[in-house]
C-alpha cells in the first residue's frame, strides 16, 4: 500500500449543526453500496480539502497534514509529515501532480529529492472503475458513525478468497470523501489503519502551498530511482492469483545498485504486489524464504540467477503464488 506529514489551524463545521444532518440520513441500501463507493473514489480526486490524518501499521504512526485541490480537472495534492521522529523539524514533504510524485525528505545534512512514479494516496484509495472489484469482493454496508467530527457511512469490502485481505470503509455522509480506512485479515483484525482526525473543505483556488518549502541551510540533491521506458519482457507470470492482472512494468535505477531493476506491479484494483527482478552479481548474497513486516508480506526467489522479490500488503498467498509463477521466456533465434 504508502508515504506520511506545524499542524494548521482547520476550520471545521460545528457539531450541532452537523448532528442535525446526520439524523437526515437514510442508511445506504445492500444494493447501493457500490454507488456510494463510486462516489467515494471520485470525491478524493474532485474535492478541495485540507486536514490532518493518521496512519497506524502495528507499533508505527504517522501524522501527515494534507492539502489537495482539483483546479480545472488538475489534481495537485501535498502531504506534510508532522512527526518525524530523529529528523524534527525537517519534515517529509510528498507532493503529486497527475502521475507525478515528488519527495522531498532530510538524509543526515542533506534533504533528497526523488521523483516517482503514480500511485493511489489516502484518501484516493479506491479506483473509480470499481468492476475489478466487484470481481473479487463482496460488500456489505455496517451503521453510520461519526469521523473527524462528520458523519460517515461504514461499508466492508468482503474477500471472495485467501488472496486479498478485507477493507472496512468509512465515507463522509455529505462528500462521499474517504474519511477512514482499515485493513482486515482473515479473522477480521485490524492489520492497518488509516484515519482523518481534522478535515475542512477548501474554498480557495490558491495554489501558492503547492512547492517546496526550501531550507537554504541545507544541501539539496537528487536520488535517481528514475523509470525507464524500455523493458525486459522476457520476464512473464504464468499464473497470477484470481483477480490480479499487471497495471505497470518499468525497470529502475536504483540507488546502489550497479544494475537496472524490473519492477511489476500487479493489482486486483485495490490492492497491489510488486514483483522486483535483478541479476544476481559478485558480491550479493541471494535470499530465499517468505518474510512478515507488519501487514506486508515478503517472498524471495531465485531463478536463472535472478533475484527474485515480491512485496504487498496482501495475504501470504499471494506473493508465495507470484514468486514461484516467475519464469524467463527463451528467447527463439530468428530464422
Amino acid at each position: 500500500m504508502l508515504q506520511f506529514k506545524n499542524a494548521l489551524r482547520f476550520c471545521i463545521l460545528g457539531f450541532g449543526v452537523f448532528s442535525l444532518s446526520i439524523f437526515s440520513i437514510s442508511c445506504i441500501a445492500a444494493d447501493d453500496a457500490w454507488l456510494a463507493l463510486q462516489k467515494t473514489a471520485y470525491a478524493a480526486r474532485e474535492l478541495n480539502y485540507q486536514g490532518v490524518f493518521v496512519y497506524q501499521n502495528g507499533k508505527q504512526s504517522r501524522s501527515v497534514q494534507i492539502t489537495h485541490m482539483n483546479n480545472n480537472g488538475q489534481e495537485m495534492t501535498r502531504n506534510l509529515v508532522l512527526d518525524n521522529g530523529a529528523q524534527a523539524g525537517q519534515p517529509r514533504e510528498v507532493y503529486s501532480q497527475g502521475n507525478d510524485i515528488l519527495i522531498v525528505r532530510p538524509k543526515n545534512e542533506k534533504m533528497v529529492i526523488e521523483k516517482r512514479r503514480g500511485q493511489n494516496l489516502f484518501p484516493a484509495m479506491l479506483p473509480t472503475d470499481l468492476q475489478s472489484l466487484k470481481a473479487s469482493y463482496n460488500t456489505r454496508v455496517l451503521a453510520t458513525e461519526m469521523i473527524a467530527g462528520r458523519g460517515a457511512q461504514v461499508i466492508e469490502l468482503i474477500p471472495n478468497d485467501t488472496f486479498r485481505y478485507g477493507y472496512k470503509i468509512w465515507a463522509d455522509a455529505e462528500f462521499g470523501l474517504l474519511l477512514k480506512m482499515t485493513l482486515l485479515d482473515s479473522k477480521k483484525q485490524t492489520l492497518e489503519q488509516i484515519e482523518f482526525t481534522q478535515l475542512s473543505m477548501l474554498n480557495s483556488q490558491d495554489a501558492n502551498w503547492f512547492q517546496p518549502k526550501i531550507d537554504v541551510k541545507k544541501n539539496y540533491v537528487t536520488e535517481d530511482v528514475s523509470a525507464v521506458n524500455h523493458v525486459d519482457t522476457s520476464w512473464i507470470v504464468a499464473e497470477l492469483p484470481t483477480g490480479y492482472v499487471k497495471v505497470d512494468h518499468v525497470t529502475l535505477n536504483l540507488p546502489g545498485k550497479t544494475t537496472p531493476v524490473d519492477q511489476m506491479i500487479f493489482s486486483d484494483g485495490i490492492a497491489s504486489v510488486s514483483l522486483f527482478i535483478e541479476p544476481i552479481t559478485k558480491g550479493m548474497h541471494p535470499k530465499m524464504g517468505h518474510m512478515l513486516i507488519g501487514s506486508t508480506n515478503i517472498c524471495a526467489n531465485v531463478i536463472d540467477s535472478y533475484q527474485i522479490t515480491v512485496v504487498g500488503e496482501v495475504p501470504e498467498a499471494t506473493v508465495m503464488q507470484i514468486a514461484k509463477a516467475v519464469t524467463f521466456k527463451k528467447q527463439t533465434a530468428l530464422k
